[in-house]
C-alpha cells in the first residue's frame, strides 16, 4: 500500500531522504519541510560575476570527501558526474601555523599518521624530542582500555603531546572544529584504535594499509566539487522533486511529532496545521529533533538534546592577486588550538580550486569558531570581517582593502561526538526500535561530511520501509493464528 512521508529538515541529508524514497515507489506523497529561506542548510554557494569571470564563494562546505561513495553516486545519478572538479593537483601544499609561522605540513600523513620519516626528521613543527617521542610508537604495545577513549588521550599516548598538539590536533579541528580531548575515538577516527590492536603501532598499521591500497596513477583528486559550487547539487535535487510531484514548503517550521494513531503520525506545524503521514524523517540537528519529540519520548528526547553542536563562521575575501605579498602555493593552513589564535584555519579557495576566481584574482576563507570557544565567537558581520583581515594581516601581509567580502554565521552548525558518543547511539537506536515509521538523519549521529549526510538521509528511508514490513509481516501473523 502506497504511504505518506513527511521529512522535517531540506539540508542535504533530508534531501536525500526525499531522493531515495522516491525512487522506492513506497510512497504516494513525500513532503519536505523546511524552516528557511532557501534549500540545502549549511550548503550555500554564491556566485558573484566579476570582471568577465565569477567568484565561487561557499558559505559552507566548499567539497566534499570522494572516497566515502555516496557522494559521488548521488552526483552521478542527477548528471553532475562529468562537472566534478577535484583540487589542484599542481600547488598541493598545506601549511599549520606554528609560533606565527607558517610551517609545511610533513609529507606521508596516512590517515593522519606520520608514516614518512624522513618528512617528520625534516619538520620544524615538532622537537627532537618529540621526533623521538613518536619513535616511541614503534615500541609501545597495544593498551587495554576500557570503554571510550578521547581522540587527545589516544594519539598522546601512541605518538606524545607534541606531535597531537601540533600536527593532529589542527587537522582534526579542521574537521570537527573540536576539542580532541573531549572527541570520542570511537565515533570520530575508530580505525586509529583498530590499527593499534591489529598492527601494534600506528605508523606500522599506516604503512601496510598504504601498501594494500591499490595504486591509481592520475586518479581523481580526494576531494570533489561541482564546477559551480555544491548548491548544484541542491539545484539539481529541487528540479527532480518538481519534475516528480515531491511537495516542497520552505518557510515552515514544525512545532511537535506525536502519533495519531499507533501506525500513522501527526506534524504539527506552528502555524496549527497538522500533517497526517505514515512516516516521517527529522533530519534536523538532533537537539532539535529532541525538541519535536518531547511530548512523544521524553527518553529519546533528553539523549538527543545532549548531544553538543559548536558555532562556526566562514568569512570569504577577494583581492588582486597583486595586493597579496605571498604566494598562495597551496590549499591553505590550519591553526593549532595552542596558537591561542581566534580564527581555525585559512583556505587559499582560488588555489585549491582555480575555477572559483576570475584570473588575477584571489579568493581567500578564513574559518572562525570552535568548541568551547563559543562565547568568544563575534556573530556580527563587522566584527568577524575585522576578524579574519587581522588574522590575514597577520599571517599573510595582507593589509589591502578586499574588493568584496562574505560572512556566513552558522549557529550550533557543528555537532560534537564526544566521550559517550557511541552509548547515545546506542540508546537512540534502541529508542527507535519502539517507534515504526519514525527515523533520523543528518550530520549528529554517524559522520559530519556530505556523503555522510546523503548516507543517512538513504538508511533513514530503508529503516522506515524495513520496519514496517516488520511490523505488518506481524500484524499478518497475528490474524492468521
Amino acid at each position: 500500500m502506497a504511504m505518506k512521508l513527511v521529512i522535517v529538515g531540506g539540508g542535504i541529508a533530508g534531501l536525500s531522504a526525499a531522493y531515495y524514497a522516491a525512487n522506492t515507489n513506497t510512497y504516494s506523497q513525500i513532503t519536505i519541510l523546511e524552516s528557511d529561506s532557501h534549500w540545502g542548510g549549511k550548503i550555500m554557494t554564491e556566485r558573484v560575476p566579476f570582471e568577465g569571470g565569477n567568484f565561487i564563494i561557499e558559505g559552507g562546505p566548499d567539497t566534499f570527501l570522494a572516497t566515502k561513495p555516496w557522494g559521488v553516486a548521488l552526483c552521478k545519478e542527477l548528471g553532475l558526474g562529468e562537472r566534478l572538479h577535484g583540487t589542484n593537483p599542481h600547488k598541493r601544499n598545506t601549511y599549520v601555523l606554528h609560533r606565527n609561522r607558517l610551517q609545511p605540513l610533513p609529507d606521508g600523513l596516512a590517515m593522519m599518521i606520520p608514516t614518512n620519516v624522513q618528512s617528520i626528521l625534516k619538520t620544524r613543527l615538532v622537537s627532537w624530542f618529540g621526533k623521538a617521542r613518536m619513535g616511541f610508537d614503534f615500541l609501545q604495545p597495544a593498551k587495554a582500555v576500557n570503554g571510550d577513549e578521547s581522540l587527545g588521550a589516544f594519539v598522546s599516548r601512541r605518538l606524545g603531546r607534541e606531535a597531537y598538539e601540533n600536527l593532529i590536533e589542527p587537522l582534526m579541528s579542521g574537521i570537527y572544529a573540536g576539542d580532541g580531548d573531549q572527541l570520542s575515538l570511537a565515533s570520530t577516527f575508530p580505525y586509529l584504535r583498530d590499527l593499534e590492536l591489529k598492527y601494534g603501532s600506528l605508523a606500522r598499521g599506516a604503512l601496510a594499509m598504504r601498501k594494500k591500497a591499490p595504486s591509481t596513477p592520475g586518479s581523481r583528486s580526494a576531494f570533489l566539487t561541482p564546477t559551480t559550487g555544491l548548491a548544484e547539487i541542491v539545484e539539481k535535487l529541487v528540479d527532480h522533486f518538481e519534475a516528480n510531484g515531491v511537495t516542497l514548503r520552505l518557510n515552515t517550521r514544525v512545532a511537535s511529532v506525536q502519533h495519531l494513531t499507533p501506525d500513522t503520525w501527526n506534524v504539527i506545524l506552528d502555524s496549527g496545521e497538522r500533517l497526517e503521514s505514515d512516516s516521517v524523517v527529522l533530519a534536523t540537528p538532533a537537539p532539535v529533533s529532541g525538541k519535536l519529540l518531547e511530548a512523544l519520548d521524553p527518553a529519546l528526547a533528553s539523549v538527543l538534546q545532549s548531544i553538543h553542536y559548536a558555532s562556526t563562521a566562514t568569512v570569504s575575501l577577494a583581492y588582486r592577486l597583486g595586493d597579496v605579498p605571498r604566494d598562495l602555493d597551496g590549499y591553505g593552513y590550519v591553526i593549532p588550538r595552542r596558537e591561542g589564535r581566534r580564527a581555525l584555519a585559512c583556505t587559499w579557495t582560488s588555489t585549491k580550486f582555480p575555477h572559483r576566481a576570475p584570473d588575477g584574482y584571489a579568493l581567500i576563507r578564513v574559518f572562525v569558531g570552535r568548541a568551547g570557544q563559543d562565547a568568544d565567537m563575534p556573530r556580527d558581520e563587522t566584527s568577524l570581517l575585522a576578524l579574519a583581515r587581522e588574522e590575514l594581516q597577520l599571517t599573510l601581509g595582507i593589509s589591502a582593502e578586499p574588493i568584496l567580502s562574505r560572512v556566513f554565521v552558522w549557529e550550533n552548525a557543528m555537532p560534537q561526538y564526544n566521550l559517550g558518543h557511541p552509548a547515545k547511539l546506542a540508546q537512540i537506536d534502541s529508542a527507535l526500535g519502539n517507534h515504526p515509521g519514525l527515523a533520523l538523519a543528518g550530520n549528529g549521529y554517524r559522520g559530519i561530511g556530505i556523503p555522510d549526510c546523503i548516507n543517512s538521509g538513504k538508511v533513514a528511508v530503508e529503516k522506515i520501509i524495513e520496519s514496517r514490513q516488520v511490523e505488518n509481516s506481524l500484524s499478518l501473523e497475528a490474524t492468521t493464528r
